[in-house]
């Protein structure tokens, strides 16, 4: 499991640096995919030897092209969501997205072999007129292959990832079941869940890791 999950959030930094209204699920994909990886072959050193240059230069790729909002509120689920104020959610979808990335950051870093196929779209993709899929192959050097489905959401007239299907595991589910098992031990003390947050990923990418 930990392979699967670890290539997943090493190729999620090869979503897109173009995020125009104009292009397509598909092509932001494809397209952006290409050329982050190059970015990340051209200073790969560098972040080796400084971190939060790492954590800036990937926050910098990821914004334009990920709703982290509705990802933290889909998350927190209406029943948590509804009574926590903006600071709240902002703290929570910074801390969501700053231990994700200090958790697999060394992968990333580390996935400089093998090959990433998007594959073209079908009919069966789109969902609806504002939601689609986009499904990606990674090829690692190692002769294993994994797919990823990305589920793209049309979020203020441009496309954006919303949430992953890897190898068939909902990763938005995943903390979702994750995130209410916080609330009921911290007894619902969002603030608390919040701090905690980065420490639950840990733990729980570590244990879907265990039957690697």
């Amino acid at each position: 499991m930990r392979a699967i999950l670890t290539t997943f959030f090493a190729l999620l930094c090869s979503l897109p640096v173009l995020a125009q209204a104009s292009a397509t699920p598909y092509q932001i994909v494809e397209d952006s995919s290409k050329r982050v990886l190059e970015v990340l072959d051209a200073n790969r050193e560098l972040y080796k030897q400084d971190s939060e240059a790492f954590l800036n230069g990937l926050n910098e790729i990821l914004e334009p092209v990920i709703d982290y909002q509705g990802i933290a509120r889909s998350v927190m689920t209406v029943r948590f969501s509804r009574n926590a104020t903006d600071e709240q959610i902002e703290r929570f979808v910074d801390t969501f997205k700053r231990s994700l990335v200090q958790f697999y950051g060394n992968a990333l870093l580390e996935f400089n072999s093998g090959e990433v196929k998007v594959l073209p779209p079908t009919a069966r993709d789109q969902q609806r007129p504002d939601r689609t899929n986009v499904t990606m192959e990674i090829h690692t050097a190692s002769g294993n292959v994994y797919q990823v489905n990305y589920t793209m959401a049309l979020v203020d007239g441009k496309w954006m990832m919303r949430n992953v299907i890897v190898e068939g595991i909902n990763i938005g589910l995943l903390f979702r079941d994750q995130f209410a098992q916080a609330m009921q031990a911290n007894r619902n003390n969002l603030d608390a869940v919040i701090d905690g947050w980065g420490g639950v990923i840990a733990e729980t990418l570590e244990n879907n890791g265990a039957a690697e």
